[in-house]
C-alpha cells in the first residue's frame, strides 16, 4: 500500500530535549554574574564618571536601580506566564507576532552577541593579561597584548573559553559559577579590607613607589595623575560625592551605568531550564537579589574608593586611560588603573599582586559563559518554531546543549574578532552593540504591557493575574515604566555625543543586521509555507517544555 503522508506538526517535536538543570540559587548566580560589578561595573560604568563632572554617582545608582527593578518585575512576570526557553523571542512572538519577534530577538540575542566577543576579550586583556604583564615587567608581552595580533589572540581565547563553558551544559556551568562566585567575593572582600583599613596617604606613597618600579614614573605620580586628568577633561573631574544634584546632570550618568546594570534579566532566555520557573516570587527573588546585591557592592566600593584612592585620583586615573584610548590626552600609567591592581600596590609584592589579579579573574571566568549561553536558547527556540533549519534545534543527549546553536554563535564570533583586531572601521561599526540589546528589551516591555489583553486566557490562568496596582495589571504598569526607562536611555544613546555610540556608520551597520534578520524570516516563511507549515499558526501556540 502506498504510504499516506502526514501533515507536519506545529512544533519540531513533542519536547524540547532541554532539562530543568538549575535551582533558584543557580539562577541568582547567573543574574549576579551578568550584572558583573568587576568586568562591566568597574570598566564600563565607574571608569567614565569624570565625563559628567556635575553629576553624582550615588543618586544615579539609586535611580538606575529603581528603574531596573521595574525591568526585573516585568521579566519575572513574563517568565511565570510563559516559562519557556527562548525568553524575549517566545514572549514577543506570542504577543506581537513572529516577524517582529524574530527580527528584534534574533538581532539582539544572536547577531549582536558576535560583536560582544571583542568587548569581552578586551576586558580579559585589561583586567587580567595586561596587569599580570605589568606586575612582572614583561615588556615584550605587554607590547604583544597592545598589538593587533595580541588583541586577536585574546579574543580567540575568550570565544573558545565561552564556547567551552556553554558546552558543559547548564549544570556544569552552574558549578563553575559557584566556584567563581566564592573566589571572586573572597578577593573582593580582601581588597575592601585593604581599602577600609588603609589610608589615602599610605596608598599615595605606595602608588608613587610602584609607578616608579613598574612604569618608570618619577616624583609625585599620584598628584601628576590628578593634574593630568584636569587637563584632559578641561575642568573638574567629579571632585565630590553626595546627593545633590539628585536629578539634573546626575541623570546623564544613568545611561553610562546602564552599560553595566541593565542585565539582571540576562538569564531570562534560560528559564525553560530552571526549576520552579512558573513561581513569580521565586523567579523575581533570584533576579532582584542579583541586582541589589550588586548595587550594594557598588555603593560600598564608591565610598571606599573615595576614602582610600581619593575621589579625585580615582576619576582622574580612569579619565586619563580613556584619553589615551580615544587620543585626546595622556596618562601616567601605560595600563588601565584597574582598582584591584592599584589596591595590590599596598603590599609591595609581585606575588601578592599577581594572586589578587588571578583571584579577580574568577569574576571574568564566571561571566564568560554569558557571552553565548543565553543566545543559544533564542536560536534554539527559533529553530523549534521551524523558522531556522531543524538541525539547529538538535540537543546533545549527555549535557542537553543545543550544539548547532552554539556553533552559530562561536564560529561567527571568531570571524568578527579578526575584523575587530585588524580593521579600524569595524571597531566603529559595532559601537551600538549595547543599544541593539536595549531595543530588544524595549520590544519585550511593550509585549508585557499589552499581555493581559493580547493573551487574556493565558494571563488570567497564570500567577501574575493576582498582582495589580489600582486595578491595573502589575505587569502592565512595570512594562510601561520599563519601556519609558529604556526609551530614556535609547534617546540619549542615539542623540548625545557624550556616550560615544551615536555613530552614523554604526547605526547603518546595525540596521543591516535587522535587515538580515528580516530576510531570513521572509525566506523561512516562504519555504515553510511550501512545506505546508504556517508559521503564524505556530506563533499562536505556546511551545511545549
Amino acid at each position: 500500500m502506498a504510504a499516506v503522508g502526514e501533515a507536519p506538526t506545529l512544533f519540531l517535536r513533542k519536547a524540547t530535549g532541554l532539562v530543568k538543570g538549575w535551582s533558584k540559587f543557580d539562577a541568582f548566580l547567573y543574574s549576579f554574574m551578568s550584572v558583573n560589578f568587576v568586568t562591566l561595573g568597574l570598566f564600563f560604568a565607574f571608569s567614565v564618571l569624570a565625563f559628567v563632572p556635575a553629576g553624582q554617582v550615588l543618586p544615579a545608582l539609586l535611580i538606575s536601580g529603581v528603574f531596573v527593578t521595574f525591568l526585573v518585575v516585568t521579566y519575572a512576570g513574563l517568565i511565570s506566564v510563559m516559562p519557556r526557553a527562548g525568553g524575549d523571542y517566545v514572549w514577543q512572538s506570542r504577543v506581537l507576532g513572529g516577524g517582529i519577534a524574530f527580527v528584534l530577538a534574533v538581532t539582539g540575542w544572536w547577531f549582536i552577541l558576535w560583536y560582544w566577543a571583542p568587548i569581552y576579550g578586551n576586558i580579559l586583556n585589561v583586567e587580567v593579561f595586561q596587569p599580570l604583564a605589568a606586575i612582572f615587567q614583561l615588556d615584550s608581552v605587554s607590547e604583544f597584548l597592545a598589538s593587533n595580533n595580541g588583541l586577536f589572540f585574546v579574543c580567540v581565547v575568550t570565544v573558545l573559553l565561552a564556547g567551552y563553558l556553554v558546552s558543559l551544559g547548564m549544570e556544569g556551568y552552574a558549578r563553575v559559577q559557584k566556584v567563581c562566585f566564592y573566589i571572586g567575593m573572597a578577593a573582593l572582600a580582601v581588597i575592601f579590607l585593604v581599602m577600609l583599613f588603609g589610608s589615602k596617604t599610605g596608598f599615595q606613597s605606595a602608588f608613587n613607589q610602584e609607578a616608579a618600579n613598574l612604569f618608570g614614573g618619577s616624583g609625585d605620580v599620584y598628584r601628576q595623575t590628578i593634574e593630568m586628568g584636569t587637563v584632559n577633561n578641561a575642568g573638574p573631574i567629579v571632585p565630590k560625592l553626595g546627593f545633590s544634584p539628585f536629578f539634573g546632570e546626575t541623570l546623564l550618568l544613568v545611561p553610562f551605568l546602564c552599560f553595566w546594570i541593565l542585565w539582571p534579566n540576562w538569564g531570562a532566555t534560560l528559564y525553560g531550564e530552571v526549576r520552579g520557573a512558573s513561581d513569580f516570587r521565586r523567579v523575581l527573588g533570584g533576579m532582584m537579589w542579583g541586582l541589589w546585591v550588586t548595587i550594594a557592592v557598588a555603593v560600598i566600593f564608591v565610598l571606599l574608593a573615595s576614602k582610600f584612592f581619593g575621589w579625585e585620583f580615582f576619576n582622574a586615573a580612569n579619565l586619563n586611560y580613556w584619553a589615551t584610548v580615544y587620543g585626546f590626552g595622556d596618562a601616567t600609567m601605560p595600563v588601565w588603573s584597574y582598582p584591584p591592581l592599584l589596591a595590590s600596590f599596598y603590599f609591595h609584592s609581585e606575588l601578592i599582586s599577581a594572586l589578587i589579579i588571578l583571584a579577580f579573574g574568577a569574576w571574568f571566568l564566571g561571566w564568560a559563559g554569558t557571552l553565548f549561553l543565553s543566545s543559544t536558547r533564542v536560536i534554539f527556540a527559533a529553530a523549534f518554531d521551524r523558522i531556522l533549519p531543524e538541525k539547529v534545534a538538535d540537543v546533545s543527549e549527555r549535557r542537553h546543549v543545543p550544539i548547532w546553536a552554539l556553533v552559530l554563535m562561536l564560529a561567527p564570533a571568531l570571524v568578527v574578532s579578526a575584523f575587530y583586531a585588524y580593521t579600524t572601521a569595524f571597531k566603529t561599526w559595532i559601537l551600538d552593540a549595547t543599544l541593539v540589546i536595549a531595543v530588544t528589551f524595549f520590544g519585550t516591555a511593550i509585549a508585557a504591557t499589552v499581555l493581559p489583553w493580547a493573551k487574556k486566557r493565558l494571563y488570567e490562568s497564570s500567577p501574575m493575574a493576582r498582582y495589580t496596582v489600582a486595578g491595573i495589571p502589575l505587569i502592565t504598569v512595570t512594562g510601561f515604566l520599563t519601556a519609558a526607562f529604556l526609551g530614556f536611555n535609547l534617546y540619549h544613546w542615539f542623540t548625545n555625543d557624550l556616550y560615544a555610540v551615536n555613530n552614523k556608520d554604526s547605526l547603518y551597520f546595525m540596521g543591516g543586521m535587522y535587515l538580515l534578520a528580516l530576510v531570513i524570516y521572509i525566506v523561512a516563511k516562504v519555504v515553510r509555507r511550501s512545506q505546508g507549515i504556517d508559521l503564524s499558526a505556530i506563533h499562536k501556540e505556546i511551545p511545549v517544555e
